[in-house]
């Protein structure tokens, strides 16, 4: 059934965008769930074997994500998320950096804004879009070279199994 959705990942190197589309065999209440809530977030967010850990989400205009991706062999991969314009099951925005544990942004690698898009596509689907704007060509590049498109992949994958949990 996976192997029907959707699935775009698109590298624009003169606007240093990356736009990802992606359809799931779910409906879009269900989906912006996953997308919006912690306890969703923490069993998908990470491309394998990496699992996340939420230390603090705030879901609204002006709050903000901390977590961190776990690797099996014990390092940490944190990343902050800032919430800059959300429509409810529409879609949101994000200001998105890495970070270390307390928040504090690494200044050494790329930050993005993301917005975030949720259109219904028929049949019980769902298409997400998201579109990801760095500062400057050398900053996409560094996100493609830290291997972005394989870890959306996974990352995506899980998304789809999880749905198909929640989906029973």
């Amino acid at each position: 059934m996976k192997n029907n959705l959707l699935f775009d990942f698109i590298v624009d190197k003169q606007k240093n965008t990356l736009t990802i589309k992606r359809e799931f065999a779910a409906g879009r209440q269900l989906v912006w769930d996953c997308h919006t809530k912690a306890e969703l977030l923490n069993q998908w967010f990470a491309p394998k074997p990496l699992k996340t850990k939420t230390k603090h989400m705030d879901f609204r205009e002006g709050g903000y994500w901390l977590y961190a991706m776990i690797d099996p062999q014990g390092p940490e991969y944190w990343g902050r998320t800032e919430y800059t314009k959300i429509t409810p099951i529409d879609g949101y925005e994000t200001i998105d950096a890495f970070s270390d544990e307390t928040g504090a942004i690494n200044p050494d690698l790329p930050r993005a804004q993301w917005v975030v898009t949720f259109t219904p596509a028929g049949n019980d689907k769902t298409l997400v879009q998201t579109v990801v704007t760095y500062k400057s060509l050398e900053a996409l590049e560094t996100v493609i070279n830290m291997g972005m498109q394989e870890g959306m992949i996974s990352t995506l994958e899980r998304l789809d199994d999880l749905l198909l949990t929640l989906n029973k």
